[in-house]
């Protein structure tokens, strides 16, 4: 389910791993504090969600202890917690069923556990370690990242260098390039949904929230409108679209990264709607002045209104591993972008 797993606060492990073993000496936990017990009308207590291949065997107290709330979205709560045996920090998003209405709900939820179940192990996305389910709540345990979100350190700087935005825009497209390559468009990437691993600056970043991720085939379409608003494209508006999102909700990251602000932005959802479809992108605004022309390229590639037009993941990770958006203001720079676009557009595979 979407922004589940937003704003986590750092956690000082020595502090954390203090209060736990009190916690477990005294043969407490806190189980209340994930909706884990009774449920309304007693209707969660006849759902099961998880089929019993795919969640492992015993409740969540079993074998973690739950403690302080890391973030908070729609559907479910994201906690702090511990492995009992080995006092592995984690994190655990619990889904509670009460939320779960309809069938629609519950699949979505099937989904995003198929989903990270499905995606190979990457440096770049966070690791589901197990799904866990009781009489109130499904519990997905993931490996903790404690360093903030991408949203939060733009904020911070108020924009990036151009070579501190060519490596986060390598993370991101390598998950949008490892999703697609597995038949799974990510459809809600944002800075909100990009972890740090820890508070360091060169810290891994990491992919958190499948909740809205859907399987696809190729030439198939799709036509909910999901996502936030300001990183839709303009064919999800149009109620037509495939994987190339993806892209263009990357290259509205990077246009953040770059400039601080987003590409397209008004006061009302429609008023963004509108502002997405125009698809006109200020160039003219600091700190765009001092950007080099290939990044901006790169840019308005990535933010193409045509979707066939658009650059593949592939062509993204190309041109920004070509020397930080070939940012070479010397001789050579347009014969290298000359060869390498010309290399990426005869190899437009995934």
């Amino acid at each position: 389910m979407g922004n589940c797993c937003r704003s986590p606060a750092a956690v000082a492990r020595e502090d954390v791993s203090t209060h736990f073993h009190h916690e477990l000496s005294a043969g407490k936990n806190n189980l209340h504090r994930g909706g884990g017990g009774g449920t309304a009308g007693g209707h969660s207590k006849r759902l099961t969600v998880l089929s019993r291949g795919v969640r492992s065997a015993g409740g969540i107290e079993e074998k973690y202890v739950l403690d302080r709330e890391l973030g908070r979205g729609e559907f479910g709560v994201t906690y702090l917690c511990m492995d009992r045996d080995t006092r592995e920090l984690l994190a655990c998003k619990t889904i509670s069923k009460r939320k779960l209405r309809t069938a629609v709900d519950v699949e979505d939820v099937r989904r995003e556990v198929a989903i990270m179940r499905h995606l190979p192990q990457s440096p770049s996305i966070v690791t589901l370690r197990e799904a866990r389910e009781d009489d109130g709540a499904v519990h997905l345990v993931m490996e903790l990242c404690e360093g903030g979100e991408l949203f939060d350190r733009i904020v911070a700087r108020g924009h990036y260098t151009e070579r501190a935005a060519a490596a986060v825009t390598r993370t991101i497209v390598e998950v949008v390039q490892l999703c697609h390559l597995h038949g799974v468009i990510h459809r809600d990437l944002k800075p909100e949904n990009f972890l740090f691993a820890n508070k360091k600056e060169n810290s891994p970043l990491k992919a958190i929230d499948f909740g809205l991720s859907i399987f696809f085939k190729p030439g198939e379409s799709f036509s909910e409108i999901v996502g936030s608003p300001y990183y839709m494209a303009p064919e999800v508006l149009k109620r037509n679209y495939g994987p190339e999102i993806d892209i263009w909700s990357a290259g509205v990251i990077l246009y953040i990264l770059l400039c601080g602000v987003p590409p397209f932005w008004a006061e009302t959802e429609q008023g963004v709607a509108q502002a997405i479809l125009r698809g006109l992108i200020d160039f003219k605004r600091e700190p765009w002045p001092s950007v080099s022309e290939n990044a901006k390229n790169l840019v308005r590639q990535m933010l193409e209104p045509d979707p066939k037009l658009r650059l593949t993941a592939k062509q993204v990770l190309g041109m920004v591993n070509l020397v930080n958006f070939l940012d070479l203001r010397g001789f050579f720079a347009p014969l290298l972008l000359f060869v390498h676009l010309k290399y990426c557009l005869a190899d437009s595979a995934f």
